[in-house]
This record gives C-alpha cells, sequence and structure tokens, in this order.
C-alpha cells in the first residue's frame, strides 16, 4: 500500500464520519422534542361504594332462584310415558 492509498482512506473515512453525523442528527430527534403529553390515570382504591338501596334490598327479586311452575315432578317429561 503506498502512502497516497493510506491518505485517500484517512480522507474518504474522516469525510463518511462528519456525513454520517449530519445525516443522523438529521433523522434522530433530540430528546427534548420526544416529549409527550399522555393521560393521567386515578389510582384503583379499595373502597367500594355501597350499591343503590333500589336495586339491592331485602324485598328485591332474586333471579338465581329456581321457578318452577306447575306441580310436576317428572325428571323425564319427554320418555314416551
Amino acid at each position: 500500500m503506498k502512502q497516497k492509498d493510506l491518505a485517500l482512506i484517512v480522507v474518504v473515512v474522516f469525510i463518511s464520519i462528519i456525513a454520517s453525523l449530519f445525516i443522523s442528527n438529521a433523522l434522530i430527534t433530540a430528546p427534548k422534542n420526544r416529549q409527550t403529553k399522555v393521560e393521567v390515570v386515578e389510582p384503583i382504591s379499595a373502597d367500594f361504594p355501597t350499591p343503590d338501596n333500589k336495586y339491592f334490598n331485602s324485598n328485591a327479586l332474586d333471579p338465581t332462584q329456581l321457578i318452577q311452575i306447575g306441580d310436576t315432578n317428572n325428571a323425564k317429561p319427554f320418555n314416551g310415558q
């Protein structure tokens, strides 16, 4: 390798370093420009408000109770008897 070739390689490397510095600064924004405002969420608490007495009272209907229509005790109503 000649002295001229080494000098040319050093100059090309130096120019490519400068060019990559300017290109990266143009493409990658500064940290101050990357700030974003986000919505703040309220923390979850263990306190639970009492439900409305209009719906949750001792006289309210219980939808989980079994409703039987008629006096039949037949467990197999479609067995063909």
